[in-house]
């Protein structure tokens, strides 16, 4: 009987033990926790006199003040409910360490809800390369989407991290989100329109696996930088496109094969401008995965087809309408020729996609800005040379000769050229958007006198030409000043921004398909009156390495803009 006692009393104990043990470890019963606030990157609630701690604080929007229907999932844990899902709240001096992140799913009593899956909740060991920061977290390194303007101030860690979407981004300073992008090695990363993009090994542009993001990118940028450097751009687009047009004032007759192989070099520029830059820039806008909704595989082509057929429609008005003109009686003061007409063409061309260039400059991150900025230098360079060399030939024949030539024939060659003209005897080479005959590079001192009398007449003055130089000299620096004031705001990968840098850009490779292809290579070089189809054999060839060397230049620096 005593021994019966005994064990009774001893399983009334343990039941008791385990009672009052399942009463400690089991969900408070709580049905809502309110009054939340976020304290160093946490959250806490209060349930009557009991605060609670948040777990994974929801990344969506503004955070709930409050939470309801709170329920048991399994005898220990308490989920509360919120407008976008559930989360599980702890008291708050439970052992539980706080998380700011859930990775992974896990189905607990039919509710799928975040799981701790070792997230990363802090980056440590801050330090900089190449001009971008990178924390540590875990073994994974992580690129900051900031750059501290001075290295003193530079962060030893950020603390917070949570998920906004796919993307991952930490407390900084002041409590603002910096987004936490992970490095993977070996990747080779460069901007297209201002947005970073990322290539692992053996990946090509438009058939990569690396994962991409749609959201905008925050960065810190050197912003005294890019204002100062606007100016430098300025100065060396100025320097491309003004040399030529001052350049053949000063030129002796007898160098003007240099001028001849500036412009090939030049006609060289704009075809490679067309098709290496500006066509694959156009198909890599146009095939990026964040522009949805586009799914002709011909897309860029139809455009580049039409700002072709643009040029040619433009420049045939053109041409009729001067033509007009012309024969009622022309006006060597007029801004209007039919050499004029190709110019504006073509400076149309290349306006359109250097206010771009401009943008896209600015808004590069700090870490490539630099590299990109000295492209663009020799980009700028080579394009004003392209666009000053013809600038500058306009208005090199006199008045009359351009009227007897352009009511007398169809240009291009395909007319006789003019029964007279009034120079010295010479080999005759004709001019390639008149038919005119201008006489070849005579030895004589009276020939070398009426050559350069010619050859120097201004008749279409300096001042205009300089008005259409300074266009170009001014528009790209003009993009960076709109870059610069849209830095806080610019997604290059908006789909908006991309259908229309996509547009501009495939029509302005049309246009400068048409005015490289027809107007300055097919002219200079092709038909019976063109200006190299009768140069000696010394001179067409100086003039072929010039267009090959226009050519490879511009199209080395595609590798980077």
């Amino acid at each position: 009987m005593v021994r019966f006692h005994v064990t009774a009393a001893a399983a009334l104990f343990t039941t008791a033990t385990a009672s009052i043990a399942a009463r400690q470890t089991a969900a408070p019963s709580v049905e809502v926790v309110s009054d939340c606030s976020v304290i160093l990157s946490t959250q806490y609630c209060q349930a009557g006199s009991t605060e609670f701690r948040v777990v994974a604080t929801p990344t969506g929007g503004n955070l709930p003040s409050s939470y309801t229907d709170c329920h048991a999932h399994a005898p220990t844990d308490l989920w509360c409910m919120h407008a976008d899902g559930e989360v599980q709240v702890v008291a708050a001096d439970a052992t539980l360490a706080p998380s700011t992140t859930a990775a992974g799913t896990a189905s607990h009593d039919d509710h799928d809800h975040a799981e701790e899956t070792g997230a990363v909740t802090a980056v440590t060991d801050c330090h900089m390369d190449d001009g971008a920061l990178y924390c540590m977290g875990g073994s994974t390194s992580f690129s900051m989407g900031t750059t501290p303007t001075n290295t003193q101030d530079l962060p030893a860690e950020y603390t917070g991290c949570h998920d906004h979407g796919p993307d991952l981004y930490c407390f900084g300073e002041g409590g603002v989100d910096v987004m936490a992008s992970p490095v993977e090695e070996n990747l080779q990363c460069h901007f297209h329109a201002g947005v970073e993009h990322c290539l692992a090994p053996g990946e090509s542009e438009s058939g990569g696996t690396t994962e991409r993001t749609c959201t905008r990118t925050d960065r810190e940028y050197n912003v005294p930088l890019r204002v100062g450097l606007l100016f430098v751009i300025m100065a060396t687009s100025a320097i491309g496109v003004f040399a030529p047009i001052f350049l053949i004032r000063w030129l002796p007759p007898k160098a003007h094969v240099i001028f001849l192989i500036i412009k090939q070099f030049g006609t060289g520029v704009v075809i490679s401008t067309a098709l290496v830059h500006l066509y694959t820039h156009a198909e890599l806008m146009f095939t990026n995965p964040c522009l949805t909704g586009i799914t002709f595989e011909g897309t860029t082509a139809a455009v580049v087809m039409g700002g072709l057929f643009l040029s040619f429609l433009v420049e045939f008005i053109g041409q009729r309408v001067v033509r007009a003109k012309m024969a009622q009686g022309y006006d060597a003061r007029s801004w209007f020729s039919p050499e004029t007409v190709s110019i504006l063409v073509l400076e149309a061309g290349i306006i359109f996609h250097s206010i771009l260039i401009g943008i896209t400059l600015v808004v590069a991150g700090d870490s490539f800005f630099l590299t990109l900025f000295i492209v663009i230098i020799f980009h700028q360079m080579f394009e004003g040379l392209a666009l000053g060399s013809r600038i500058a030939a306009l208005g090199t024949k006199t008045t009359e000769e351009q009227v007897q030539a352009r009511l007398g024939g169809h240009g291009h060659g395909h007319a006789a050229a003019p029964a007279a003209v009034p120079a010295a005897p010479a080999v005759p080479v004709a001019d390639s958007k008149t038919g005119d005959m201008t006489p070849s590079y005579p030895t004589a001192s009276t020939e070398s006198s009426s050559v350069e009398e010619n050859f120097k007449a201004p008749h279409f003055s300096l001042t205009k030409k300089c008005i259409l130089a300074s266009a170009f000299a001014l528009i790209t620096p003009l993009g960076m000043a709109i870059g610069i004031g849209v830095l806080d705001k610019f997604n290059g990968n908006d789909s908006s921004t991309l259908l229309a840098i996509a547009i501009l850009d495939a029509i302005s490779a049309g246009i400068l398909i048409w005015v490289g292809v027809v107007e300055m290579w097919a002219e200079d070089w092709m038909y019976s009156s063109s200006e190299l189809m009768n140069a000696s054999p010394i001179v067409t060839i100086l003039s072929l390495f010039g267009l090959m060397a226009g050519m490879a230049l511009m199209g080395f620096l595609g590798k980077w803009a």
